[in-house]
């Protein structure tokens, strides 16, 4: 499906099903340097079940027009944008790494505006290592190869893709080939300078998921758990055998936890 927010050129994949705004909304944003192909299996399945899906490419990602935009406050504004082009007044919002954080926000600046809230791979501060972000500005195959390598659990780098013949290491390396010039090292900036986390938990009034892997060594389980107990009415799910790539690492178990999720209250 293709929008036009702000004036540019928006792509959300709609799961497969015609986009029906009369429909439960769901909106999928996808981490740093990502695009809209990661939450594939869920997305698709969550449009087959009711609901009406946007997995945006957020700026500068995937189809989006850029430029990718420098913070995660921008990325939240654009997220309610979004909504207001396609018509839906609430929507749940589900958003991995960089994009939990901006859901995150999101919630925090229009409560009015989120039903519901899931999170995957987030904690309270997702700092970056100043040498990975000079890596991204200057050497990006060398950032590209040092964030997947530390995205997927021990599973997930031998192995482990539930599409015969696949490797979910070079599929995550290949796609992060794919985004354009400094996008990655814009995305580990915006991360790295966020510092509203706590404050966003704190506001966030609707129900949340937080969806941890158990072998997350970039948003380790623990951050995700010290993030769950700033809000109010949140619900915990660990994967086992999964680091930080969940949706592709365990595709099965974090739609098991989503569609629950999705479906109660």
């Amino acid at each position: 499906m293709n929008l036009t927010v702000n004036g540019a050129g928006v792509y959300a994949h709609t799961g497969g099903v015609a986009f029906d705004p009369t429909r439960p909304a769901a909106v999928f944003v996808h981490g740093a340097g990502m695009d809209h192909t990661v939450w594939a299996l869920q997305a698709r399945y969550v449009a087959h079940h009711g609901f009406a899906v946007l997995a945006v490419d957020l700026p500068g990602h995937g189809r989006s027009d850029g430029p990718a935009l420098s913070s995660v406050a921008a990325i939240a504004d654009w997220i309610i944008a979004v909504m207001d082009a396609v018509g839906v007044a609430s929507a749940a919002l589900v958003g991995h790494s960089m994009g939990a954080i901006a859901c995150l926000e999101t919630a925090a600046r229009a409560p009015n505006r989120v039903g519901k809230l899931v999170l995957c791979g987030a904690a309270e501060r997702m700092a970056v290592h100043p040498d990975l972000i000079a890596a991204a500005e200057h050497n990006p195959a060398l950032a590209r190869d040092l964030i997947v390598d530390w995205a997927f659990g021990a599973h997930g780098r031998v192995g482990g893709n539930r599409a015969a013949g696949l490797w979910l290491v070079a599929t995550a390396q290949r796609l992060i080939d794919r985004a354009g010039a400094g996008v990655l090292a814009n995305d580990f900036r915006a991360c790295d300078a966020y510092q509203g986390g706590a404050a966003a938990a704190a506001r966030a009034a609707c129900p949340v998921l937080l969806i941890l892997g158990r072998e997350d060594r970039m948003t380790p389980a623990k951050a995700g758990r010290a993030l769950g107990k700033m809000m109010k009415d949140v619900t915990i799910a660990e994967i086992q055998d999964c680091g930080h790539m969940m949706m592709v690492e365990q595709p099965d178990e974090t739609l098991d936890s989503l569609r629950h999720f999705l479906r109660t209250g």
